[in-house]
Formats: C-alpha cells, sequence, structure tokens
C-alpha cells in the first residue's frame, strides 16, 4: 500500500540516517553492503542477459561484387539489391524476364535506387544470369561442412 509523506513515520533525515549507517555511528564507506552486493548482482546478471543480443546491433557484412557474375550491370546490381539483400538472394534466383521484371519493379516501389535508364539494363542482366536455363544454386560450403562430409564413418 503507498503511503503519503503526511502518514509516513520515518522521515527523510531518519531514513538517510538509517541507510548510510550513522544511527550506529559507522563510516560512510561501509553504506549497506548488502544494497552494495545486490547492485552489482544486477548489474552483472543485466550484462550476462545483453551479452547474446549485441551481436544483433551490427551490421553484417555485405558479400561483395565478387560474388554476383561480371557483366556491365554488375555494380548497378550491387547499388540497387545489395544494399538490403545479401548476394546470396539473388545468386540463388532463377527467374524469367518476366519474373525479373516484376521482382525490379516491385524492389523500386519498396525504395531500392535504381535510375530509370538502368532498369531494362538491370533486367536483362539479372535474367541473363539468373534465369531457369541456370543450373541449380550451389551455396559455398563452410569449413565446418567439409570436415563433417569429408569424416566418413567406418
Amino acid at each position: 500500500m503507498w503511503h503519503s509523506r503526511e502518514n509516513s513515520k520515518l522521515s527523510y533525515q531518519d531514513f538517510v540516517a538509517m541507510t548510510t549507517k550513522k544511527v550506529r555511528g559507522e563510516p560512510a564507506s561501509t553504506l549497506a553492503p548488502d544494497a552494495s552486493r545486490a547492485f552489482a548482482l544486477i548489474l552483472i546478471l543485466a550484462g550476462a542477459t545483453l551479452l547474446p543480443f549485441a551481436a544483433f546491433g551490427q551490421k553484417q557484412s555485405r558479400t561483395t561484387t565478387e560474388d554476383l557474375p561480371p557483366g556491365a550491370m554488375q555494380a548497378k546490381a550491387t547499388t540497387a539489391c545489395l544494399e538490403c539483400h545479401e548476394a546470396r538472394i539473388i545468386l540463388q534466383q532463377r527467374l524469367s524476364k518476366a519474373a525479373w521484371t516484376k521482382e525490379v519493379d516491385k524492389m523500386v516501389k519498396w525504395g531500392a535506387l535504381l535510375d530509370g535508364a538502368d532498369r531494362d539494363p538491370l533486367i536483362d542482366y539479372l535474367s541473363t544470369n539468373f534465369n531457369p536455363d541456370q543450373p541449380p544454386y550451389a551455396p559455398p560450403r563452410s569449413s565446418s561442412q567439409k570436415s563433417a562430409t569429408s569424416r566418413k564413418p567406418k
């Protein structure tokens, strides 16, 4: 139950004296050791709880232009597409020219930076390099995947 200041039997000065242990004549350096320990524990727990989330605030590095196939529009594709997506998102697509046209127009509506003069050449670049006739995307294997597949059971 909340008490108003008028109903409180403990004055501010008494509270301060009690918390600083001046009532017993102890020096200020021994102020509420239990409170200090509790505060330190709270800080440690808060840090341990929030530490795993610290990496989420860091911007992940984007895959560079070397991953996209060379061509006249490689730099434009990097500027327009890799601003929001990893190269892997594009590399795994296998779309027709009509589907790439819809996709590019949708992304421009959502804020992709693309000059009108670059629209058709970008669609040509994407539909040439990432069409349904291309072989499926084979993602690069990490070293842990390589070592796991090289160890065969006996």
